[in-house]
């Protein structure tokens, strides 16, 4: 039987969420009836190696800027390939993707599906009303929370045009394991230090700043205590250095030099978890977190701040600990909670993990959104399911 051709199409492949799953839902349906092609902007960033041995093609259509004649020209290209190629549905991700992608499907006859991913506070309201133009020429939109369709449903979008798939990891990746002494040397952590972790692209909208601040408030309590970030930067700062530079200069207002380890980009995430005494996310705005499920998974306690879809991970009290953004105060007490406490920081790990592999594995993410595609495909209105995944269509939820 002839394979589903699908299309992903993304900016480019260096770290972020999205990249990552993108990255394991190509894995995950390539595995069953599809053949996965991807397309993006730029083809460059880590994730590509492995993209290039698990999809079919990956394709770059490169533009300058969203608004000009060499995009169309793009764009027009884009409809042409999918003819050619015979793409049978295309999915984008993110507001210059679907931008781009979404109406190149159209002028090609190609269904299409745009996934929004957070909650948008960081776009501006033009950006906001001319995404969800592009979204009303989708066949379907798709959140990764339920926090990023009720955000949708407030900007005007349709409600009965969204469904909500959260995101799955490999699980099998991030299993518990024994710390990793050459890990914790290279990063220069001394054997038997607590590690309160933030792992997230360097960017304002991460809150990286009030993880320093609270960092400055945990170290006269906990003076043997490092606090780890790892990412690279994401975004540039006020004066157009990368982000990290800003960091680094707060760290050092803060008398923090020695303190912080800026880890950058690591490939070994699951082996830098088993170091971690507490994972820590401190978003201004969220979509659903990878980098919280990976925690989650590996049997770290996690603290996140209440934005987007945190509370959807991260049950207060059970699967870990939830704070207001903003407010370092808030955030330290968090931490200290699980520092002085470590059978409250086992519990809720264990509880995490339970948690991640029940709800947020990458098997159950690629068979919900196979389904999506095969219902679109079909003609039929996508099934409208609940956090576990059962429907709800039975009894009249939309």
């Amino acid at each position: 039987m002839a394979r589903i051709r699908v299309l992903q199409f993304v900016t480019n492949f260096w770290p972020g969420g999205t990249e990552r799953h993108v990255t394991n839902l190509v894995a995950g349906l390539a595995a069953s009836e599809f053949e996965v092609h991807v397309a993006c902007f730029l083809r460059e960033g880590p994730f590509l190696g492995q993209l290039l041995e698990q999809a079919a093609s990956v394709s770059e259509f490169p533009i300058r800027r969203l608004l000009s004649p060499g995009t169309l020209r793009q764009q027009v290209r884009l409809a042409r390939y999918l003819r050619e190629r015979g793409i049978e549905l295309v999915h984008s991700y993110g507001f210059y993707p679907n931008v781009f992608a979404v109406p190149a499907a159209r002028w090609a006859g190609v269904p299409a599906v745009a996934s929004i991913r957070d909650t948008g506070d960081h776009l501006a309201p033009w950006r906001r009303r001319f995404q969800k133009r592009v979204c009303r020429l989708a066949h379907h939109v798709l959140a990764n929370a339920e926090a990023v369709r009720s955000r949708l449903v407030e900007d005007g979008h349709d409600r009965r045009g969204i469904s909500v798939i959260h995101n799955g990891i490999a699980l099998e990746r991030f299993r518990p394991e024994p710390a990793s002494d050459r890990v914790r040397e290279g990063l220069g952590l001394k054997a038997g230090a607590k590690v309160v972790a933030v792992l997230a692209r360097l960017s304002g909208v991460k809150g990286l700043e009030y993880f320093l601040e609270a960092a400055a408030l945990l170290v006269p309590r906990f003076p043997e205590a490092r606090f780890l970030i790892v990412g690279e930067s994401a975004a540039q700062d006020p004066q157009g250095r990368p982000y990290r530079v800003g960091l680094e200069e707060q760290s050092a207002r803060l008398g923090l030099s020695g303190r912080v380890v800026f880890a950058g980009f690591r490939d070994d995430i699951p082996k830098v978890l088993s170091l971690v005494t507490v994972s820590v996310l401190p978003s201004l705005s969220e979509g659903l977190s990878n980098t919280v499920l990976e925690s989650m998974a590996a049997g770290v306690p996690v603290v996140a701040t209440a934005v987007g879809g945190n509370p959807e991970m991260v049950r207060e009290g059970v699967t870990g600990l939830l704070v207001p953004p903003r407010d370092p105060r808030s955030l330290a007490a968090a931490i200290e909670r699980i520092l002085r406490d470590p059978a409250l920081g086992r519990r809720l790990g264990s509880a995490g993990r339970q948690s991640a592999t029940e709800n947020f594995s990458l098997q159950s993410m690629a068979q919900k959104t196979a389904s999506l595609y095969r219902s679109l495909l079909a003609g039929t209105r996508p099934e409208k399911c609940d956090a576990r995944g059962v429907s709800l269509q039975e009894d009249g939820v939309d």
